[in-house]
């Protein structure tokens, strides 16, 4: 059965969902808490697969206590379950290290299921934020993937595709339009920039960071 700490500092649904879990026969719930930072001790001491964490509790806020068990350890997924469904708390337990998030009022077979999910090392939203999750990420901006090789100009970066690809000075000058000279003084500065002695270690180089594909 999965381990399971519940901390929340309403007594009576506290021990309701204590009572609900282990009539499932799939959750062994090993403590309660009323507050963090009762939360944060016992589930150090007690090493619980899975704490259902709720935020608005006293003495230490879930998101603190979030924070500091997943500090101390990867071993417990912390599993929110708060009234709060607003997008700045939401993201503020996930970037404490929760692994789920469900609002109140989400039934028994949604709860064990996200307890198993998050005590298997998945990351769960309830139906209702799991769309608004992705669209935050939606509209974050793309951050383009640093280019290989900045030490080296365009030109040279061109004539290094072109070795990694298996073309010879002769082919890099035709099809780049150049004079033979210029590309032998593009490749030699490629190696020197690179600090390759020949070309074979050039096109590992360059293969090992994606060029290459151009035929």
């Amino acid at each position: 059965m999965t381990r399971v700490l519940i901390a929340d500092d309403h007594p009576v649904y506290r021990d309701g969902l204590r009572m609900l879990l282990a009539s499932t026969g799939e959750v062994d719930v090993v403590a309660t808490a009323a507050d963090g930072r009762e939360a944060v001790e016992k589930a150090l001491g007690l090493r619980p697969e899975v704490v259902v964490m709720d935020l608005g509790m006293p003495v230490m806020d879930g998101v603190t206590a979030t924070q500091r068990i997943v500090a101390e350890t990867s071993e417990i997924g912390v599993l929110v379950l708060t009234m709060h469904d607003d997008d700045e708390t939401v993201f503020a337990a996930m970037r404490a290290g929760a692994r789920g998030y469900l609002v109140k009022g989400a039934d028994q077979t949604e709860i064990l299921r996200a307890i198993k999910a998050v005590a298997s090392g998945e990351v769960i939203f309830g139906p209702a934020l799991a769309s608004r999750v992705t669209r935050f990420f939606a509209r974050l901006p793309v951050v383009p993937e640093a280019e290989p090789f900045p030490q080296l100009t365009a030109r040279e970066r061109e004539v290094l595709e072109l070795i990694a690809a298996g073309l010879s000075n002769r082919q890099i000058a035709e099809r780049l339009f150049l004079a033979p000279k210029t590309v032998r003084n593009n490749v030699s500065n490629v190696f020197a920039k690179l600090r390759v002695a020949d070309r074979a270690q050039a096109i590992v180089q360059a293969r090992e960071a994606g060029l290459g594909r151009q035929p």
